[in-house]
């Protein structure tokens, strides 16, 4: 399996099937048992446990399936989180973090406690939180579970919007059908094995490499 910049893979299937494992691969937080596991020309599982944290801190945006919020804080500083772990200061970090916040329909939420707002709200945030890093790689880990299927559409195009204007590459874990067919290709999992990799708008072109 290969993503290259620019480009939106889903993973779909069963729970069990392998996605999340194969996601955490992709973001060195699990070393591969065989084979390898790159990013560019650098084999993951070489790299150090300082090298994993710079790679986890500037090149990756994990969204994971909890949005790991703190209720306390807002909306905006929870998103602003990451940014302000890199260095960047508190009132910059909010200026970037609001726009993303806009962009997820949380324009009129933005000094509520997490504590205050839904579970489709709190994962908006999460994935505001990332997307205002700007990383060149977004794993996504069932970003759509608690939303409803228009949200669950934006969020996606959105993604995929990122993706292609700025040449980075997404891989989002789901079991919707009807997500994976937004991306631009679709691998299936069953028993931590690929069954198919299509393209999701043109079924039957194979994206499969041996």
């Amino acid at each position: 399996m290969t993503v290259s910049s620019g480009e939106t893979v889903a993973l779909l299937g069963p729970s069990g099937s392998g996605k999340t494992t194969l996601l955490l691969l992709m973001a060195a937080l699990l070393r591969p048992e065989a084979g390898a596991v790159r990013y560019g020309e650098r084999d993951l599982a070489s790299l150090s446990e300082r090298e994993v944290s710079g790679y986890l801190m500037n090149e990756v945006g994990f969204i994971f399936q909890r949005s790991h919020l703190w209720p306390r804080s807002s909306a905006i500083r929870n998103a602003s989180e990451k940014l302000i772990a890199t260095g960047v200061g508190v009132l910059d970090a909010r200026e970037r973090v609001i726009p993303w916040l806009e962009r997820v329909g949380l324009d009129d939420r933005l000094e509520h406690p997490a504590g205050q707002l839904s579970g489709g709200e709190r994962q908006r945030v999460s994935i505001a939180r990332v997307l205002a890093c700007e990383p060149r790689l977004i794993l996504a880990d069932e970003p759509t579970g608690s939303l409803d299927s228009a949200r669950s559409r934006e969020v996606v195009q959105l993604l995929r919007s990122i993706s292609h204007d700025r040449g980075a590459m997404v891989v989002l874990v789901t079991h919707d059908k009807d997500v994976a067919a937004l991306a631009d290709r679709c691998y299936t999992l069953r028993d931590g094995k690929f069954i198919s990799g299509e393209s999701a708008s043109e079924p039957g072109v194979s994206a499969m490499r041996e």
